[in-house]
């Protein structure tokens, strides 16, 4: 009988903790067309596979609050997604509004570990209110609540580490959106340090929720976020298609893929993108998308940095990282978003073994005092140094332009592990029109500038480049597909099974 009796309790506390904030709360949600915790769990993760832990937590500082803290506001496990091993931590904004207390900072503490010791991805959906007051209050709450764990948010990248903010993410949300190898943010959802009605309260400011954290502030100008999108099965998608191209974790190299049927069906048309004119813009993502597999390119950060595409993709079946300047904005010139943007790619993909793909068409870094405001000396040093310690196989490819110092970050000289370019490439320190006026004070339309402009640039074609084995060999614009897809083959880290040396592990996330 007692047995019966500790049985029905047990069952009682489960549908108990498994009701969450409760059937009110919910329905709200429902109507609202928000989904609750568990059903985004149900369509994140294989199914059948979420193991909960902790699904019998609640508030640890007032345990009279038990009764109104089920799972204390956390729900966290292990499960399968794509059938691979993976740690969950979902806020459940239903009770407490999610907010961090003692209880569930040790759930997601217990996770990040089991995540980097075990080597599974850590999925944290976020949406919550911050820290739970008066839990966090006084010297006693403080010294309970924060700083017990110094790794709490330490990154060493051995494990990829994805964010989701839906709705109100501040406190925890907002910090581990900015710590992850990739954030994705459903329009409406609001990341900051706090909440506009503290703002408010503090500082006498009145500002709105979208101003304080929206994402066209993170999409656009923080570039805190890597994608944005509109519903919520969208953001989980997102985090599927994301962790399809990495490793489960850092000493194992990114899994291959059946080439998509298509791929490659328009490189014979590749060239066609490219226009007469060298002065004339063009979207650099066509040729992106003629050259990798069918359909595969994940790009990152497309709203931020336009001057500069990044993602993920496939060539031949296997992952890679492919960073092109992208001439439809400034001209494809660098400018402190866009060297920030392609620096913490090259962190991700060297962090996780993926190798890395350039297409070069550059004038260089932007110049002029609103430069130099973004701290765009700062931005380039990064990007240079970065280059310097990769450690995955990185082939450049020099479409049309290629001058000054960014020639170098682009993969210039030994920056590459192979430097192909199209019979197009110009190379030189800096443009042939500027070159001119210096060298020989005429620019355009004045007398003799034709003569002297045309010296100049014939200068920089790519022969010169080809003669001094700066670059290894100049293709054919419809062969660029097939190239890279042997060089991969060429330059794979055979002694160490696709694994890298991680030389920037440690390189902050948010800088």
């Amino acid at each position: 009988m007692a047995y019966e009796t500790l049985l029905a309790e047990f069952e009682a506390r489960r549908a108990k903790a498994l009701a969450g904030g409760g059937a009110e709360k919910y329905a709200k949600r429902k109507a609202a067309g928000v989904w609750n915790a568990r059903e985004r769990i149900a369509y994140l993760v294989d199914d059948d596979t979420f193991i909960e832990s902790g699904l019998f937590g609640a508030s640890g500082v007032y345990p009279e609050q038990a009764d109104e803290t089920q799972t204390d506001g956390k729900l966290a496990g292990y499960a399968k997604i794509n059938g691979r091993d993976v740690c969950i931590v979902v806020n459940d904004f239903t009770v407490k509004g999610a907010s961090t207390s003692a209880t569930n900072s040790k759930k997601i503490a217990h996770m990040k570990r089991a995540s980097t010791e075990r080597g599974m991805p850590l999925v944290v959906i976020g949406e919550s209110t911050g820290a739970r007051l008066p839990d966090a209050m006084g010297s006693r709450g403080m010294g309970q609540l924060l700083g017990n764990d110094i790794t709490q948010f330490r990154r060493l990248r051995e494990t990829p580490l994805c964010a989701a903010a839906l709705g109100p993410s501040f406190g925890s949300s907002t910090w581990l959106t900015c710590q992850a190898d990739f954030s994705v943010m459903q329009k409406g959802a609001i990341v900051a340090v706090s909440s506009p009605r503290l703002v408010s309260m503090a500082l006498g400011e009145k500002v709105s929720a979208d101003d304080l954290g929206g994402w066209r502030l993170h999409a656009e100008v923080t570039g805190l976020v890597d994608q944005v999108v509109d519903k919520e099965e969208e953001v989980f998608d997102a985090i599927k298609r994301f962790l399809s191209y990495l490793p489960g974790h850092h000493l194992e190299a990114p899994p291959d893929a059946p080439v998509a049927a298509g791929s490659g069906a328009d490189m014979d048309k590749v060239f066609a993108v490219l226009p007469e004119s060298r002065t004339q813009v063009y979207d650099m993502k066509r040729i992106i998308r003629a050259v990798v597999d069918q359909d595969t390119l994940f790009e990152i950060k497309p709203r931020f940095g336009k001057s500069a595409v990044v993602g993920l993709a496939r060539l031949g079946g296997r992952s890679v990282g492919i960073v092109a300047n992208n001439p439809l904005h400034r001209g494809g010139a660098l400018d402190a978003d866009a060297c920030r943007k392609i620096v913490d790619f090259l962190v991700l993909c060297d962090s996780f073994n993926v190798p890395i793909v350039l297409l070069v068409d550059t004038p260089g870094f932007q110049i002029g005092t609103e430069a130099e405001r973004a701290g765009a000396p700062g931005k380039i040093m990064n990007f240079m140094n970065a280059m310097t310690l990769l450690t995955v196989p990185r082939l450049s490819v020099i479409i049309r332009k290629s001058y000054g110092r960014a020639y170098v970050c682009m993969g210039g000289g030994r920056h590459s592990d192979d430097v192909a370019a199209w019979p197009t490439a110009e190379v030189s320190f800096m443009s042939p029109e500027f070159a001119t006026r210096i060298v020989h004070g005429v620019g355009a339309g004045e007398p003799g500038f034709e003569e002297k402009f045309a010296q100049i640039r014939k200068g920089a074609d790519v022969w010169g480049l080809a003669e001094v084995y700066a670059a290894q060999d100049v293709i054919r614009p419809e062969d660029t597909r097939d190239y890279l897809i042997r060089m991969l083959e060429v330059y794979k880290l055979r002694a160490t099974k696709g694994v890298g040396q991680h030389l920037m592990r440690s390189w902050p996330t948010s800088y």
